[in-house]
């Protein structure tokens, strides 16, 4: 698979690295130890519901991105954005491909911005974000301003 030349780094900065054991029945580790954590399936998907997900592991890393790519945006602008919010929902369901594809929902408050400049800031934040430009064309994201 090829990715639009635009959105791949032309140097990589950092690099994390996790271990999965067990799968999503298990745990999760990084390099570092800084994050272990056990994983489980979701009841909703028949597991335990006994742990995390991988689903909200990728949630809370959208969204921290996002938000972080939304307050640049707004500093370049001469905006402070530190106080808003970015909420990540991710969804995970069966495809046409006997796989499983993701749907990710991203909700933005921006309360002390109007809404045309808020439109435009998380327009360029998708932009500017990993997350976005790795998902772009691949899964579904809607973003709402709230």
């Amino acid at each position: 698979m090829t990715t639009d030349a635009s959105t791949r780094p032309t140097k990589i900065s950092y690099v994390a690295e996790a271990t999965a054991h067990g799968g999503r029945d298990g745990w999760v580790t990084t390099q570092d130890g800084m994050l272990e954590v056990q994983v489980a399936v979701p009841r909703e998907m028949g597991g335990s519901g006994a742990g995390t997900n991988p689903e909200q592991l990728f949630a809370a890393g959208y969204s921290a991105c996002f938000h972080n790519a939304l307050v640049l945006v707004g500093r370049r602008a001469g905006y402070d954005l530190t106080r808003s919010t970015v909420s990540a929902k991710v969804g995970i369901g069966p495809n046409t491909a006997e796989g499983y594809g993701l749907a990710v929902a991203l909700n933005v408050s921006l309360p002390l911005v109007d809404q045309d400049l808020a439109a435009r800031f998380v327009g360029a934040a998708h932009r500017v974000c990993p997350y976005s430009n790795a998902t772009r064309g691949n899964i579904d994201v809607s973003i709402m301003l709230s």
